[in-house]
Order: C-alpha cells, then sequence, then structure tokens
C-alpha cells in the first residue's frame, strides 16, 4: 500500500510540474529563436543553417533543434508555431525529470529527500523560465537525471545512450558524463566482464554520427558560437565565481523574500548540507560519488572559465544540488529521529520557491508565470521586427548583435554583430577597452568594413564606439527609434545605410 501511494505520488509530480509549465505559456528567450530557425530552414529545404546557403553552426544544441524540426514535420512543417512546441517538448522533458527524482533519491538511500526535490523542481523558476523559453535546459536536465538514474540501477547501455544525446544537446554535459565514463572505468578494471560492447556503441556511435556528419556539413564539430561569446564578451575575473557564489547560497531563490543578506548564511548552510547528504548517500550507494561530485565540477568549471554566464547556465547542477540538501536536512532528521525537520525544512524551500512566482507579470501573457521570465528585450526586437518586415527585401542584410527574435520574426539575411552565425565577425573582437559601457561593445570596424543595410542595435551597445565614429555618422541614417532602458540604453536604434555610404 505504501509502495503504490508512493507511485501515485512521483506520477502527481510529474503532472504537477507539466502543468506548471503549461500555465504561463510560451515566454521565449531571445536565444531560443536562433535554435528556432536552424529548425525552419532545414524544415523548408534550407538546410540545417541559419542564413540560407551558409553552414555555420551558431547554435549549442543541435540535438534539440533537429528534434524540434523532426516534430514540427508532423504538424505545421516550416510554418509550426515552434515557441509553443518547444514549451510541450521541455513540459514533457520536466515532467520526467520531476518523476525520476524520487527514484534517484530512493537509489541514495533517501526517497524523502527525492519526493521533495521533485516537488520543488516542479515549481523551480530555475526550471520553469527556461522551459517556457523554449531553450533546450529541461532536455538537458532530463536526460542528466536519465543518465544518474540508469547509471545507479546498473543500466550501463541506458546511461551511456543518455549521456551522449546529453553532449549532443549541450556540450556542459561533460561536466557530468566525464567523471561518469572515469566510475565506469574503474568498476570495469575491478571486472573484466563489467565491461560490454554494447554501452560502448550507445556512447560512441552517437558522438561518431554527429562527428562526422558536422565536419563534413559545417567543416567543424564545436559550436562557432562558443568562440564567438569569449572574444566579444569583457568580463572582470572574478564575475563568475561571484556569480556562482551567489546562485548555489540561493538554490530556492531566498534573497526574492529574505533579501541579499541571506547569501551570507546560504553560501555556509546549503553546501554543508550537500556535503553531509553525499557523504551519506555514497555509503549507501558507492558507485553516486560521480553522481554527487557533478554539482561542485561544475561550480569550478565555469569558475575558472569565467564565461558570461547567461541565466540557463545555472541550471543544470541544481536538481542534483538540491537533492543533496534535502538528502542533508533528511540525515539530521534521521538521527534526530524525527521527520519533522525534513517535511518543515521542505514546505519552506516549496513557500521560498513559489514565491519567486508573481500571479501577474508586467509584460507578454498575463498569466502566472516566474519572476525571472522577462522578456521585455525579446518584444522589443518583435517590434522591430514589425516594422522592418516589409521594408527589406530579400538581398538586404541585417545587422544585429542580438539576432534570435529579429531574425526569426524578419526572416532576413542577418550579419551578428557578436559572430554567432558570422564567423567573419570574430577577427574584429574585443573592441577598444574605451567603447565598453556594458560587458559589450560593438567595434565600428565591423560595421563599416561589412556594410550591412540596415542596423538594429541598443544604443547602450555602441554609445562609445559606433555611434560616435564619424565614418559610421556619415554612411548611415537614424530612421526610428523604439523607447527602451534595457541594459542602461537609450532606446533600440534603427539605421540603414545612406547612399552616399
Amino acid at each position: 500500500m505504501l509502495l503504490t501511494k508512493l507511485r501515485r505520488a512521483e506520477i502527481l509530480i510529474a503532472i504537477l510540474a507539466i502543468g506548471v509549465r503549461i500555465l504561463p505559456g510560451p515566454r521565449p528567450i531571445d536565444d531560443a529563436f536562433i535554435t528556432f530557425r536552424y529548425s525552419q530552414n532545414l524544415l523548408a529545404g534550407q538546410g540545417f543553417v541559419y542564413n540560407p546557403g551558409e553552414r555555420v553552426l551558431g547554435t549549442t544544441t543541435p540535438v534539440y533543434g533537429l528534434l524540434l524540426a523532426a516534430l514540427a514535420a508532423f504538424t505545421g512543417g516550416s510554418g509550426a508555431d515552434f515557441p509553443l512546441l518547444a514549451l510541450l517538448v521541455n513540459a514533457v522533458a520536466d515532467g520526467a525529470t520531476c518523476w525520476m527524482l524520487p527514484k534517484l533519491g530512493e537509489r541514495l538511500g533517501f526517497r524523502g529527500a527525492g519526493i521533495a526535490t521533485g516537488l520543488v523542481w516542479a515549481i523551480a523558476p530555475w526550471s520553469v523560465t527556461f522551459a517556457i523559453g523554449g531553450l533546450e535546459t529541461s532536455v538537458l536536465v532530463g536526460l542528466a537525471t536519465a543518465t544518474f538514474y540508469l547509471h545507479l540501477t546498473h543500466r550501463p547501455v541506458g546511461a551511456a545512450a543518455a549521456g551522449a544525446f546529453a553532449l549532443l544537446t549541450r556540450p556542459d554535459a561533460l561536466l557530468f558524463v566525464l567523471p561518469l565514463i572515469v566510475g565506469r572505468a574503474v568498476q570495469i578494471r575491478k571486472s573484466v566482464s563489467a565491461a560490454r560492447s554494447g554501452e560502448v556503441f550507445a556512447f560512441g556511435a552517437p558522438l561518431a554520427a554527429w562527428l562526422v556528419g558536422s565536419l563534413v556539413y559545417f567543416g567543424s564539430p564545436l559550436p562557432h558560437s562558443i568562440f564567438a561569446k569569449t572574444v566579444a564578451y569583457q568580463i572582470p575575473p572574478d564575475a563568475g565565481l561571484v556569480r556562482l557564489l551567489q546562485h548555489f547560497a540561493t538554490p530556492f531563490i531566498e534573497h526574492e523574500t529574505l533579501g541579499l543578506g541571506w547569501i551570507r548564511v546560504g553560501i555556509v548552510l546549503y553546501p554543508a548540507l550537500f556535503l553531509l547528504g553525499a557523504q551519506s548517500a555514497m555509503r549507501v550507494n558507492r558507485q553516486s560519488w560521480p553522481i554527487l561530485a557533478y554539482p561542485g565540477l561544475y561550480f569550478l568549471a565555469f569558475a575558472i572559465a569565467n564565461p558570461l554566464l547567461f541565466r540557463w547556465y545555472l541550471t543544470p547542477p541544481l536538481p542534483l544540488y538540491v537533492l543533496g540538501i534535502f538528502a542533508g536536512v533528511s540525515r539530521v532528521s534521521n538521527d534526530l529521529k524525527s521527520r519533522v525537520l525534513l517535511v518543515g525544512f521542505g514546505a519552506l524551500a516549496l513557500l521560498l520557491t513559489a514565491n519567486a512566482w508573481t500571479l501577474t507579470p508586467d509584460h507578454g501573457p498575463s498569466r502566472p508565470a516566474p519572476k525571472m521570465a522577462f522578456i521585455e528585450l525579446e518584444l522589443l526586437y518583435q517590434e522591430a521586427a514589425e516594422r522592418l518586415r516589409t521594408q527589406l527585401s530579400n538581398d538586404e542584410v541585417l545587422a544585429a548583435s542580438d539576432i534570435g527574435a529579429l531574425g526569426y520574426y524578419t526572416g532576413a539575411r542577418i550579419l551578428d554583430l557578436l559572430g554567432l552565425v558570422s564567423p567573419e565577425v570574430s577577427r574584429y573582437y574585443p573592441a577598444s577597452p574605451s567603447e565598453y559601457v556594458i560587458n559589450y561593445a560593438i567595434p565600428p570596424e565591423v560595421v563599416l568594413d561589412l556594410k550591412p543595410d540596415t542596423l538594429v542595435i541598443l544604443e547602450v551597445y555602441g554609445r562609445n564606439g559606433l555611434l560616435i565614429d564619424p565614418d559610421f555618422q556619415r554612411s548611415y541614417e537614424l530612421v526610428d527609434q523604439l523607447p527602451t532602458d534595457i541594459y542602461g540604453s537609450r532606446g533600440l536604434l534603427i539605421f540603414v545605410r545612406s547612399k552616399s555610404g
């Protein structure tokens, strides 16, 4: 009877997760539109490209793009509603994750912690925001959780396949795949019979297929966008470390309720609870060490690499981190011979997480959504796209630094001033230090040399460089301006190249 009730709990948590993601409706993030356009062009017979005729891998999630294209082929073809399609895919992926988390907790010796984690993750803004935002994050987290669960249930072939597809969903999956490979290698070394050609094939075949296919099609299996972001953004040397410390100190978004002062408490409390839970879990299941190493390894890798940490980069280690925290609380509860602490802590975590939602967002769809699910920039570019759509001819080039919504809604040929899909741009970066107002600036030379017909930029990107360059002022004419203060900008500016330019 108890087992039946627990199984029902898993299903109910999964249903809750799916419903909570469908409730807000699509609120797509700019980067998601880039992948949508790759999928859209593939269905239109243009190939898996951003700009027709330009074989550049500018999306870091090829499997997700191909999945959306395959599903769209059965719905609306190239005219499919990709934001809605992505939302449905992500809702199912997160539902599966929340269904697996209690099972994962059980394998680690803390089923109650697994149920608590599933409930929190079902409503967590760090999950919901990017599910409704159309990004691949939900699929990555789902594949990671499946890999962990299959590993702990002694199904190495399934774990190998899930790990391989996680790597093809996003490259940072290597941070949990690599420890699992090491752990599996240790097992095989101890017992030759443990080695199976099936798991080698399950892991190697998808990766080999992508390696060969991408080398032939794109000339490289690595997304150019990784290199482009590295050279274009200028980040303080400790920015990644500071952001990660803040993030790991507030897994339940406590600062929304308790204020920023909580970070000083959380940065001590939560890692201590996680380590206590991890220690206990490894006593129950020695094979769990590669899994439990993942949050710490993720922290170290991104702190050292110090990229510009977009919010969706911070999500993948959270489910396991939260599970470890609840396992630590469960361990203390067991020592005290009382479940009150675990139940109370779980209820508080749910309340704090729920408080990071708003019933009435001040922009976009009016349905309840996480507070962090803001899409003002995307709506701004969508408005600009509506103004430009009828003005751009097929042979004109539209230049921008945020190319997602603008490119998706105009369908124009895009010159990506950040360089994600336009490799020729990256040689102009980094810009001169004096040109940066925020962490990104457009070098005047990239526009003057490549001569796009139309240019759409936030004012702050060019304030100290492009916009005050005399050659640019002679060559381009400001024809429209949309009011905005995003990133401290003084509007979204639309320029056209003058006839004399």
